[in-house]
């Protein structure tokens, strides 16, 4: 039987690795092993810009993939945590009651749902300021360049 408060909290904190898709469709699930992907691109990002400085272009498509991911895994999580208990049973729990248990919303679900909202859009709104502010600066200093 598939618990909703562990899907959750698997989603929002181990959401890039997939471990939440693994969890609800098994080890065949081909987007669980695509997640990380992403986020790897993003962790390259990070390091590119300690390795390079803040004007490493690559870096600025990079690292908002990891953000995005992120951001991506925790509506996940929000989607999770919200779902119809009778929705969740008849998805993931087939062949239980409808009222079982572990679809049910208890206060560690709502815990990652509110979790989720912080975490995530921090995360998402972080990652549009950091490509929007490499870009525009960009766009500054290439200005200045053709000025002169």
């Amino acid at each position: 039987m598939k618990n909703k408060t562990l899907a959750a909290w698997l989603a929002l904190l181990a959401g890039p690795l997939g471990l939440h898709r693994f969890y609800l469709y098994g080890l065949g699930d081909k987007l669980g092993w695509l997640l990380p992907l992403p986020a790897a691109m993003g962790f390259y990002g990070v390091q590119r810009v300690r390795q390079y400085g803040v004007d490493d272009m690559p870096s600025w498509v990079l690292i908002p993939l990891l953000g995005f991911t992120l951001a991506a895994c925790a509506g996940t999580a929000i989607y999770y945590g919200l779902m119809n208990p009778d929705k969740w049973n008849a998805r993931f729990n087939t062949g239980y009651d409808a009222q079982a248990i572990a679809g049910q919303t208890g206060w560690l679900t709502i815990g990652a749902v509110v979790l989720s909202l912080l975490l995530g859009t921090t995360v998402l709104m972080a990652s549009i300021v950091y490509s929007f502010q490499r870009y525009f600066e960009y766009q500054i200093e290439q200005a200045r360049l053709i000025s002169q």
